[in-house]
């Protein structure tokens, strides 16, 4: 863990050093300081979105040993599938975020879960939206290693929340003009058998990844939850596969 305060400061002291911080390199180490000193945690990463484009990472705090999971592949196609990508992007109001209060019902016995996130060996992530300018936005994590964050602790981080995502959003206030000019756009679900799917085929595939039930994909796309499932029939007869590993492997082919 990555921490740069004094040790004497308070927690007013430390946020007074985050405000005077802002527009400077200085700002995140400052904020995630204070943050840490309302409740103890693990590691910090922040990421811009917008829309289509491929996320922008835009500060983290891990060692140089667990970044490649956290963050290079991360931006190479799972952030697709990941809740708190989807619920930036819809965007649910700024405030803090338990993941598992974002991810869909399922979620946990999806091959997202299994096969990418579990690699990255965290008890809980939670984090800060904000909106900025130019529909984009900015979600802070914050998470733990050895044990998720009690309810007390998750109270204590929403009672700040007003404070974090103001000063989120006036820091990266430019967000926007970031992803103008290096942002690139998100990939499709072709090639590696996908194209032989047919649009709502695709869009199942998505609902399926995420880790949606067939009943959740068959109330959001108004259909019943036995259509879902003879659609996912035909989706791995397609594709000539017969598990949601295996279609995660497409999928991961396909994006990369």
């Amino acid at each position: 863990m990555v921490d740069t305060a004094d040790p004497n400061d308070t927690p007013a002291e430390l946020l007074g050093t985050a405000i005077a911080a802002l527009g400077t390199q200085d700002f995140c180490p400052a904020l995630t300081a204070w943050l840490r000193a309302v409740v103890p945690y693990t590691f910090t990463v922040v990421f811009g979105y917008q829309g289509d484009n491929r996320p922008i990472e835009i500060h983290d705090d891990f060692p140089q040993g667990r970044r490649k999971v956290f963050v290079s592949d991360y931006v190479e196609g799972p952030y697709l599938l990941d809740p708190f990508f989807l619920s930036a992007v819809c965007p649910v109001p700024p405030g803090l975020y338990r993941l598992r209060d974002l991810a869909p019902d399922r979620f946990y016995q999806g091959e997202y879960f299994r096969t990418y996130y579990m690699r990255t060996e965290i008890a809980e992530e939670i984090g800060y939206f904000a909106h900025v300018p130019g529909d984009a936005h900015v979600v802070l994590s914050l998470m733990r290693e050895d044990k998720i964050f009690s309810q007390p602790e998750f109270r204590r981080l929403s009672k700040v929340s007003p404070i974090v995502t103001a000063l989120m959003a006036q820091h990266w206030s430019g967000l926007a003009e970031v992803f103008a000019t290096h942002a690139t756009q998100k990939p499709e679900l072709t090639g590696h058998g996908l194209d032989r799917l047919t649009a709502r085929e695709r869009e199942i595939v998505g609902y399926v990844l995420k880790g949606h039930s067939a009943e959740a994909t068959g109330q959001a796309l108004g259909i019943a939850s036995g259509t879902v499932r003879i659609h996912r029939r035909n989706i791995y007869a397609k594709l000539g596969i017969s598990s949601q590993r295996e279609l995660f492997a497409r999928f991961m082919d396909s994006v990369a």
